[in-house]
């Protein structure tokens, strides 16, 4: 699949936005109508190293993605790259990109694209409508977060690390 992008502007800070978008654990908040069965694969939610695994893609071709977060530079740029599909054979990467604009604006752009090696991972993505599902996703992704960020709401942290303590016993 090619790269897909979104973008949006918003009226919140810079940094504000870039806080929001690093920190994986908040990610579900406004991309949970794509991207499914989100957990953390690792402590840190958020910085390099970060990473999740989701499920996305039409009903009946859910596939498993992996990202990381592979550089953070604070506020400009996101970069994580991941695999997906059967075998984790799939690559993938997703870019945002945050910019400064008149006044308290911000840009922001995200760009995903896959790289498929195998022709029926490809063939599988032309015909499942992979490509034009995910841009789709990113635009409401981005509309939902802008309207948490304008309204001064903080982002909630949705997801905890996977084999995590999930009852209250003051153990981590």
């Amino acid at each position: 699949m090619g790269p897909v992008s979104a973008e949006i502007d918003m009226d919140a800070p810079r940094a504000r936005a870039f806080e929001a978008i690093a920190d994986l654990a908040r990610r579900p908040s406004f991309t949970d109508h794509f991207q499914f069965g989100f957990h953390l694969t690792r402590i840190e939610s958020s910085g390099v190293g970060a990473g999740a695994r989701f499920r996305t893609g039409p009903r009946l071709r859910r596939i498993w993605m992996d990202t990381v977060v592979e550089q953070a530079d604070s506020p400009h740029r996101i970069v994580e790259h991941g695999r997906g599909g059967r075998s984790n054979r799939i690559p993938c990467s997703t870019i945002w990109e945050l910019l400064e604009g008149p006044g308290s604006l911000t840009r922001v752009r995200v760009s995903h694209w896959t790289e498929p090696s195998i022709h029926i991972d490809r063939a599988l993505e032309v015909l499942s409508g992979t490509a034009r599902r995910q841009e789709r996703g990113w635009r409401e992704a981005l509309r939902r977060l802008r309207d948490t960020l304008e309204s001064d709401r903080p982002v909630p942290r949705l997801v905890a690390p996977a084999g995590g303590n999930r009852y209250p016993t003051g153990v981590p």
